[in-house]
């Protein structure tokens, strides 16, 4: 009509700024921050893992330096956490061995999800004997003891491993590889049910009817959908390759007793717990700290990537 003006858009209405949009990824991350444990949780992790990466390089003291005037000392000037039966500085060994502690738990981590993913994905895509198989073969893995399938495997595969590989490397090696290979049942699990839910959808649909070939319908369009359980689990896995890993140091199976780890610097003081109660302190914190951390950021992604839920 004349003398009307056009109408304008809500977002230019209100400012003159159109609206924004958001990613889902970007959505995810603003409901992350509102869980502010989680977030707080977070920035902990980081800095644990700051601390741990960059500290040798600051407190350059050896990790097998032997000062037996300094045996079994507590927390000092010269030694900020403390001495072991040996002298040896407890704070340099931690920051060596966190390196190795985190190293195996997101290594681990890695190698049960990218194994789970891929079998839950063939199970999940696929319809008959396929599925059927790889169930089989996932509950046959549930079904067997993990602790003590752990401390068979090293037993017998660690000598050979570290006359190829070298004591550290082979080691590192055969617990990632033996924690990762025992940690990807519940994963593909949740991948296949992702994948049964998502197969039937319309975007998918609608791809197979353009003519997408099942590896893309996988990877472009079923796949990113079906992470978001994915990454929470991911979290989960990390905390258990960790406890995994000291559980096998403190029972004297992990590293050798050269290579500290925090696992195994509890073991050492496992002897000289009513005079020495620093010695077993501080690595145990350190593993309640980076458990726990990771437990709080697991919910925190959970509630995060969840879009039932209201924050």
């Amino acid at each position: 009509m004349a003398g009307s003006t056009p109408a304008s858009p809500i977002g230019e209405a209100a400012g003159g700024r159109k609206p924004v949009s958001t990613s889902p990824w970007a959505e995810a991350w603003r409901r992350f921050k509102r869980h502010r444990l989680a977030l707080a949780s977070l920035w902990l992790l980081a800095l644990l893992s700051l601390v741990v990466l960059l500290g040798p390089l600051v407190y350059q003291v050896g990790i097998n330096d032997i000062d037996f005037t300094a045996r079994m000392k507590g927390p000092s000037g010269a030694h900020p956490l403390g001495t072991d039966d040996l002298g040896r500085d407890l704070l340099a060994r931690m920051l060596y061995g966190g390196r190795i502690s985190l190293a195996v738990g997101f290594a681990a981590m890695f190698t049960g999800i990218l194994i789970g993913i891929v079998i839950g994905a063939i199970a999940g895509i696929s319809r008959g004997w396929v599925d059927t198989v790889l169930m089989w073969v996932t509950d046959l893995f549930l079904s067997l003891p993990t602790l003590p399938v752990l401390l068979l495997l090293i037993f017998f595969f660690r000598d050979a491993l570290k006359s190829v590989f070298g004591p550290e490397v082979g080691i590192f090696l055969l617990i990632v590889l033996v924690i990762g290979g025992l940690s990807w049942m519940p994963v593909a699990r949740l991948v296949r049910a992702q994948f049964f839910s998502l197969r039937e959808k319309e975007f998918v649909e609608a791809a197979r009817a353009l003519g997408a070939s099942v590896p893309r319908q996988v990877v472009r369009h079923i796949l990113p959908n079906a992470l978001g359980p994915v990454i929470v689990a991911a979290t989960i896995n990390i905390a258990a390759a960790i406890i995994a890993e000291s559980t096998l140091s403190f029972l004297g199976l992990g590293f050798p007793p050269d290579i500290p780890t925090w696992g195994r610097i509890l073991n050492d003081s496992r002897d000289y717990l009513d005079i020495a109660t620093h010695w077993a302190l501080f690595p145990g914190l350190a593993i309640f700290i980076a458990v726990l951390t990771i437990n709080f950021i697991g919910d925190g992604l959970r509630d995060a990537l969840d879009p039932r839920r209201v924050l």
